[in-house]
């Protein structure tokens, strides 16, 4: 008996208990989006309701941006990382990219007079662990330009993408003059003249090492570190470009550049290579999904 009036009168008080909560939110609205916005300690109910108006999604969110630069797949998938206007992977042990995407088009590498380069400052990239990091003091008396892989000048159209192109993972230990300000500058402008021809042009670059023969008639490879965290000096850069024309066709270029100074008069088609050269030396597989689609490498019907 003492059993079923304590159940009833757990009962009641849980149903007054609820009448008293639904009199006090009707009158004083506690969880009003507008409160809850300006609590810090609530991330998701602040902004997460039924009730609440959100804004239009932006144009182009992050997530779209990869898959545009991406459309022709991933070359590997060791260490993804993903700027506002380029994707990179990361190598922890050499310290530079195994390769960097870019997706460019006449409007996206056309200036903006806003953007200013001498803003921007090289810095490490801090979502990689310290450990895998390279630092600007692993470039300072090396002799090596810290070399940027997704060029700056491909990044003009907003001052956080440009600045973005300064992330230490973005760079790789290059000879400074006669190889990053000359030959490699020149490469570099090409590709972005390229969008005149194109409507879409991507671009990956990346990092090689490559082996030579020693005078014991074997062959190694061998290569400088610098720096503190032995940061690698590649022995040479490669790129791999498609341009893919107004009616959807494809066409793809690819060069092969050593880490050295080179003489300005030496034209870029000299440095064109069979794609599959790359892909077997740096491990990587360049468009592959699309490779059925590419009608011409380096000028010549595929």
């Amino acid at each position: 008996m003492f059993k079923k009036i304590g159940k009833f009168a757990l009962v009641g008080s849980v149903g007054v208990s609820c009448f008293i909560a639904g009199t006090y939110y009707d009158n004083f609205k506690p969880f009003e989006t507008e409160t809850i916005k300006k609590l810090p300690g609530l991330p998701f109910f602040g902004t997460v309701s039924a009730a609440t108006s959100f804004p239009p999604p932006p144009i182009e969110s992050k997530a779209n941006r990869v898959s545009q630069i991406m459309k022709y797949g991933f070359p590997g998938y060791d260490n993804i990382r993903s700027f506002d206007d380029y994707v990179l992977s990361y190598d922890h042990r050499t310290k530079v990219a195994h390769w960097v995407f870019e997706h460019l088009t006449s409007e996206s590498v056309k200036r903006n007079e806003t953007v200013d380069r001498a803003k921007c400052e090289f810095k490490p990239d801090e979502s990689i662990h310290t450990y895998f990091r390279s630092n600007n003091s692993d470039y300072k008396g090396s002799g090596y330009d810290r070399g940027h892989m997704a060029a700056a000048g491909n990044h003009k159209r907003d001052q956080k993408h440009v600045e973005q192109t300064f992330y230490l993972t973005n760079m790789a230990p290059q000879v400074g003059r006669g190889f990053n300000r000359d030959s490699w500058n020149r490469l570099e402008k090409y590709v972005r003249k390229l969008t005149k021809a194109y409507v879409n042009v991507y671009c990956c670059t990346g990092p090689l090492f490559l082996p030579r023969k020693e005078s014991d008639g074997k062959k190694y490879i061998t290569y400088e570190v610098i720096g503190a965290n032995n940061v690698a000096v590649p022995t040479h850069f490669y790129k791999v470009v498609v341009g893919e024309t107004q009616d959807g066709k494809l066409e793809m270029e690819a060069y092969v550049m050593p880490n050295q100074v080179i003489d300005d008069n030496v034209p870029l088609s000299s440095f064109q290579v069979p794609p599959e050269s790359i892909e077997k030396a740096a491990g990587l597989l360049f468009f592959d999904v699309a490779r059925n689609k590419i009608s011409k490498i380096n000028g010549k019907k595929n």
